[in-house]
């Protein structure tokens, strides 16, 4: 295990104006990331320069509202953003999906004061990391982290929490902890806060750059005027859930793009056609050209409703009811639900029409289907299928919390 080296801190950063301005700084950000996808998997090289590049763009603050200095973009623009960042590399996508989910957070939450600080914080660069989930308690929801109140009204952190991608690269961390009344907060803390460690100590087979270690938090105090109540959130209709899972179903949705594209390039190049196809080149083989049509409608399947997800979460909050935000969470549910199974299926199938050679070591195109295996544990699908399917027979409504 490594502890982690100091973020450079941010003073600076662009302004993105609007959603146009958005998606086109995506779109340069993607070609640019795509170029060292595979090495940086290969070595396990953290993409600290890529994030501050992100940050120095001011695409990491294009959700800060418009009364803030930001530009507000849209749900539909913001998922489209992750896609494409992840189409190029879904390790650097991820590492910010934390980062839009406690600006959003503050968006609901917080004070007026709390939002002028944080937002201004954002918008000159600086990123939001995560230490939300836990490896000990007995289920992923519970939280065991606790928030003591002190005499003079401050707080003191303690615990332990996993998974915490984006802290490494994080200037600031909030941390998911119950109070002394057991309600759900969440503390803004300074990533050099004493007491405050974030541990290099991830391992897993794929998402290998996303940094998600260990934090450990052992007496931190946390001023009161960086604590938001967060169990506020799930006493209302509220888009909190819907909003996190749709970044969730980008990232898997352009794990499948990336997968299909470097499939193209790989039969276009290195493949050889099978004997009997009778043709001088592997994409001139029909049954080749029968699968990918079926892996582009696919594609193309997930692309649709990754899009009307984020459509659905623009409309409930033009007007949000009951209702309204119950049929957003649906609507990402089962765009989640079908990127999860895409991405597992395009990035398996990427050997399938590339042959033995699309196997070997140095191509490393085996990290799409690393990366689609390991993101897709992240929540279960079965669940939100459930949730779909009373939904749709009896016009229940999904419950209210972080994972729909």
């Amino acid at each position: 295990m490594a502890v982690s080296r100091p973020v450079g801190a941010a003073s600076t950063a662009g302004l993105v104006r609007d959603d146009a301005e958005a998606l086109e700084s995506a779109a340069r950000f993607a070609e640019r990331f795509a170029a060292g996808a595979a090495e940086r998997d290969r070595e396990r090289r953290i993409p600290y320069a890529e994030l501050d590049a992100l940050s120095a763009s001011g695409l990491l603050g294009i959700t800060v509202p418009r009364g803030h200095g930001g530009a507000e973009v849209s749900a539909r623009t913001l998922v489209e953003v992750f896609r494409r960042l992840a189409t190029a590399d879904p390790n650097i996508a991820q590492i910010p999906q934390s980062h839009f989910v406690y600006i959003n957070v503050l968006r609901e939450n917080g004070t007026a004061q709390q939002r002028q600080f944080f937002f201004a914080e954002v918008l000159a660069g600086k990123r939001f990391g995560n230490a939300q989930s836990e490896a000990g308690s007995r289920t992923v929801q519970e939280i065991e982290t606790r928030l003591v109140s002190t005499v003079d009204g401050d707080f003191i952190l303690q615990g332990t929490k996993a998974y915490s991608t984006g802290a490494l690269l994080a200037h600031w961390i909030p941390v998911l902890a119950k109070d002394d009344r057991d309600r759900l907060q969440v503390a803004y803390v300074p990533r050099d806060a004493p007491g405050l460690t974030v541990v290099d100590d991830w391992a897993g087979m794929g998402q290998r750059t996303t940094a998600s270690g260990t934090v450990q938090l052992d007496q931190v105090r946390v001023p009161a005027d960086r604590v938001v109540p967060h169990h506020l959130t799930f006493d209302r209709p509220q888009l909190h859930g819907a909003l996190a899972q749709a970044l969730h179903a980008a990232i898997d949705v352009g794990i499948a793009g990336g997968a299909l594209s470097d499939a193209v390039e790989f039969v276009r190049t290195r493949s050889r056609p099978w004997g009997e196809a009778n043709v001088s080149t592997a994409a001139e083989d029909p049954l080749t050209i029968q699968r990918f049509g079926e892996l582009a409608v696919r594609l193309r399947a997930a692309e649709a409703l990754l899009d009307s997800a984020g459509a659905a979460i623009d409309a409930a909050r033009a007007d949000l009811t009951a209702e309204s935000a119950g049929a957003a969470s649906i609507a990402v549910a089962a765009a989640k639900v079908f990127a999860d199974g895409v991405a597992v299926e395009l990035s398996s199938a990427l050997f399938e029409v590339s042959g033995t050679r699309s196997s070997l070591a140095e191509a490393n195109l085996h990290r799409h289907w690393r990366n689609a295996r390991t993101h897709t544990l992240h929540d279960p699908v079965r669940w939100k299928i459930q949730h779909i399917g009373r939904y749709v027979l009896g016009g229940t409504l999904p419950p209210r919390h972080g994972q729909i």
